[in-house]
């Protein structure tokens, strides 16, 4: 995984990046979110010569301090691109989501969420990448701001609007947010296939033609799908479903098991 795959973006306009007050504002007004550590609150460190005297404080960059870092849920994200500091680079978005009314990704200042360093090993655990999406949702509700979030596993970037609305329904036991946290894509024989699947449970989605044929009806089911797999965790066995218009289908995955491939019966 490519670092700046890690962790996920937050697009603010131009210029309206917060600083670290108002950052410690929104810990404060959020019952879920604690502000656990402030760099800038650290005593810097003291030096001691063989002299045995005191040396003065060692200095930090400001490029070193402007982060601090927030606790949801038991667990602790960093959050990078605080103002001063400059804005954290976005990864281009290929799959655009309810943002049309937003100023285009490339133009906006990014910030970026990232596990805790003792979070590492377990970066990509379920727990972890739901903290770290619901730590975003409630970013998303306080800053009006805060235009898009980007999502580099789906190469995608998603409408505050849309963003909180399907996120919440998520958090709230609702549909996983397959259109944003995923996307889909053509492949080059006329397969409809997933785009970020593989984060969630280690493989892509590929409905095969005809089944995909008609883009709507196929997206429709693909999301359908996405939904169930995530929650089943993959699939390493052929499986028979029936579609929502009655439609039999085989699922059964790749001989190398990085997809799983959908036909009709």
């Amino acid at each position: 995984m490519h670092d700046s795959d890690a962790g996920l973006y937050l697009l603010f306009a131009p210029g309206k990046r917060p600083d670290r007050a108002a950052i410690r504002r929104f810990a404060e007004r959020h019952p879920a979110v604690a502000l656990s550590h402030d760099p800038i609150d650290s005593p810097p460190a003291r030096l001691v010569p063989a002299t045995g005297d005191t040396a003065p404080p060692a200095e930090s960059g400001l490029a070193e301090k402007v982060w601090v870092e927030l606790l949801r849920d038991g667990l602790t994200f960093d959050l990078r691109g605080i103002v001063p500091g400059p804005a954290c680079s976005v990864p281009p978005a290929e799959h655009l989501f309810d943002i049309a009314d937003a100023p285009p990704p490339s133009t906006c200042e990014g910030m970026r969420i990232v596990p805790g360093p003792h979070l590492a090993s377990g970066a990509r655990t379920a727990p972890v990448i739901r903290g770290m999406i619901a730590l975003a949702r409630d970013l998303v509700h306080h800053f009006d701001e805060l235009v898009a979030v980007a999502w580099p596993p789906a190469k995608s970037a998603i409408g505050r609007r849309f963003y909180e609305s399907t996120v919440t329904a998520w958090l709230e036991g609702g549909a996983f947010p397959a259109l944003g946290l995923t996307a889909f894509r053509e492949a080059f024989d006329g397969a409809l296939q997933s785009v970020g699947l593989a984060h969630w449970i280690g493989q892509e989605l590929r409905i095969e033609p005809p089944l995909s044929s008609d883009r709507v009806s196929a997206t429709r089911l693909g999301v359908r799908l996405v939904n169930q797999l995530v929650l089943v965790g993959g699939l390493d066995q052929s499986e028979r479903i029936i579609a929502p218009d009655g439609t039999r289908l085989i699922l059964r995955p790749s001989h190398n098991g990085r997809f799983i491939r959908v036909w009709r019966e």
